[in-house]
């Protein structure tokens, strides 16, 4: 097997630094191993503070702005905490675009490249976005930056090899983990069959979460593909998304899916990002709900669900 890096060894991920009233709030290193049911809602996090990127909209779907650290409250297995950091709306992001130009993408990777264009084109001048292909190998084919151009090392790129996805958001997560910005993601455009990948979807997952990286993922599958490999897809990649906190987008194509994308720009520019440390310090290895609330009427919040305790 060839593969661009060995993403199976210990990836080094920095912590993730705030500063608020004069302290600086560290993220330590990840230490906690995946959790090997993937149907839980909650992953292992090795944290002291605990940060969450939340989207809040209202009930017609438009994000409601100019609310206030005091407008927040986090429960934490059902105890309120108290909010170590507060970042308004406008907080500028760093997303890692991954593009999946396995052989299954054939007939897709056309659109993939439309819609990795559009998506670039909505970045605000203080953004930065990286861009990767993955296959049987992963490549960066642009480095972080503002540019709303696509590299032209993307336009050269042919479907062919496997689909080596878990180790795409392996190799992402930790890039992503040494950027400044607070707010970070991951979107993937993929048919979500991971043939290659020498690490799992949970220790892809973790590696995202530990770098504080929510996941978008935008399902390419063709429809002339079988019912069952369609589910399979949908599957891998709504854990992704769910689990993290981001958003799973079903590919209609064309317009559709151009528009889906700028739909996730938006979403990025329009968060909130809240830290807290928790109340409860027992390193027990346990898991530990987490529960948004608003005073605004009517809000509707999405952020990860919770996190399991380091243990040891």
């Amino acid at each position: 097997m060839k593969f661009h890096r060995r993403l199976d060894s210990m990836v080094c991920l920095r912590g993730l630094a705030f500063f608020f009233a004069g302290t600086l709030f560290l993220m330590p290193s990840l230490a906690a191993r995946a959790q090997q049911n993937q149907d839980e809602e909650v992953e292992r996090v090795d944290a002291d503070l605990v940060v969450l990127n939340v989207t809040v909209t209202n009930e017609r779907g438009d994000y409601v702005h100019n609310l206030k650290r005091s407008d927040f409250h986090i429960f934490e297995d059902n105890r309120e905490q108290a909010i170590s950091f507060f970042g308004v709306q406008e907080t500028p992001f760093a997303a890692a675009l991954l593009l999946d130009t396995s052989g299954s993408m054939e007939n897709r990777l056309s659109l993939a490249r439309s819609a990795a264009i559009r998506f670039l084109d909505g970045l605000r001048p203080d953004d930065a976005a990286a861009v990767y292909r993955f296959d049987t190998e992963i490549e960066q084919l642009q480095e972080f930056s503002p540019s709303r151009d696509l590299a032209p090392l993307a336009y050269g790129t042919r479907a062919d090899g496997w689909t080596a996805l878990n180790d795409a958001i392996i190799r992402a997560a930790g890039d992503l983990a040494q950027r400044p910005e607070k707010r970070r993601a991951i979107v993937v455009l993929s048919d979500g069959a991971d043939t290659k990948s020498r690490a799992s979807a949970d220790k892809a997952l973790v590696s995202a979460l530990s770098a504080q990286a929510l996941i978008y993922t935008v399902d390419m599958t063709p429809p002339e593909a079988s019912m069952q490999n369609r589910q399979a897809a949908a599957a891998a990649l709504r854990n992704f998304a769910s689990k993290s906190g981001g958003r799973f987008i079903a590919s209609a194509g064309g317009q559709a899916l151009r528009d889906a994308f700028s739909g996730v720009v938006e979403e990025l520019s329009n968060q909130y990002t809240i830290a807290y440390r928790p109340t409860n310090r027992a390193r027990d290895g346990r898991l530990r709900t987490i529960d948004v609330k608003l005073t605004h009427p009517n809000a509707v919040v999405r952020t990860r669900k919770g996190y399991r305790a380091p243990k040891g």
